[in-house]
C-alpha cells in the first residue's frame, strides 16, 4: 500500500517501463504527459520521499494502536501518538491514513437508551388496560402519552 503524495507516480512508472522495454526516449514521453524531466529523474533516484517513509512508519504505529484497542478512532489514536510516542501529528493526517487502512472506531450505544427501540427490551410494563380505555366512573383510569420517550 502506498501512502505517497506524488500525483504522477503511475506516469513515472509507465515512462520507466517503456524506456526499459521498448527504449522510448524519456524527453518526449515526459512532454506528452506534462511532467518535467527533472521530476522524473528525481523520482527515479529516490522513489519514496521522506514524507512517504514517515507516513508508512506512522501507518504501522496506527495499525498497532488500533489492534491493541479497536474502539479508538482517529482522534484518540492521534492523542496516543502525541502522548505515548511523542509524535506531534495533525489529526487530518491520521484520518487520511486511517481511511487508507480502513480503520474506524466502533460506535458504542447505551443499552438503557430511551429513544432507541430495542429488540430485547429490559423492562416491559404490565398491560393493565388491555386497550380497554372506557371507564364507568371518573378518575378510574388515567392515561398519558409517552411515545416521545
Amino acid at each position: 500500500m502506498e501512502l505517497d503524495l506524488i500525483r504522477h507516480i503511475f506516469e513515472y512508472e509507465a515512462i520507466k517501463e517503456l524506456h526499459a522495454l521498448k527504449n522510448y526516449p524519456i524527453q518526449p514521453m515526459c512532454a506528452f504527459l506534462h511532467i518535467s524531466r527533472s521530476a522524473y529523474y528525481r523520482w527515479l533516484k529516490q522513489p519514496k520521499s521522506a514524507q512517504t517513509i514517515f507516513n508508512e512508519h506512522l501507518s504501522d504505529l496506527i495499525r498497532y494502536i488500533h489492534e491493541a484497542d479497536n474502539d479508538k478512532g482517529y482522534r484518540r489514536i492521534r492523542d496516543d501518538l502525541v502522548q505515548d510516542y511523542d509524535l506531534p501529528v495533525n489529526d487530518k493526517r491520521v484520518l487520511r491514513i486511517c481511511r487508507s487502512l480502513q480503520i474506524k472506531s466502533t460506535v458504542k450505544h447505551n443499552p438503557h437508551g430511551i429513544t432507541k427501540a430495542s429488540k430485547h427490551p429490559y423492562h416491559i410494563a404490565k398491560n393493565y388496560l388491555n386497550r380497554n380505555f372506557h371507564a364507568d366512573q371518573l378518575n378510574k383510569k388515567w392515561l398519558t402519552d409517552v411515545s416521545e420517550f
